[in-house]
């Protein structure tokens, strides 16, 4: 058991700054009509679609309740080259820690890197492929 002395003593998962995934950030998939899509997920499922064309899901962290996840949710026309190089149907965007050393060492393990870390006021982005051949996006939050 984690005593409140061991957490002030940095041991706890929220000071660990180590390079990785913290959660999902985004499910993307190909969908041949997405509007008909976006427009039957609202009326049967309550799904909200925003300004963006995807919906977003918020979420609380259990160990900080005061840091709110948000999940993006969209259907993209079949045939965009979003995905690509992927072939797949889908692309999971993960939410990371310290994105700069987690694309060090996913060189240093040989994954394939897609681009270079963009920058945008919500956060920083890289795509990497896995190894099916799946893309996917990571994402540090600002």
């Amino acid at each position: 058991m984690q005593t409140d002395e061991s957490k002030s003593a940095g041991n706890d998962s929220n000071s660990d700054k180590a390079p990785k995934v913290t959660g999902i950030g985004g499910i993307f998939f190909f969908m041949d009509n997405p509007k008909e899509t976006k427009d039957w997920y609202a009326r049967n499922l309550g799904i909200e679609i925003n300004d963006w064309g995807t919906a977003g899901f918020e979420s609380r962290d259990l160990d900080n309740p005061e840091v709110v996840h948000n999940l993006q949710w969209a259907p993209f026309k079949r045939g965009s080259d979003y995905f690509s190089p992927s072939e797949k149907d889908f692309m999971i965007n993960y939410r990371v820690q310290n994105i700069e050393a987690l694309v060090d060492q996913l060189r240093n393990n040989g994954v394939t890197i897609l681009d270079e870390i963009t920058t945008y006021d919500y956060g920083k982005f890289i795509h990497i492929m896995d190894s099916e051949g799946n893309k996917i996006e990571l994402w540090e939050p600002s």
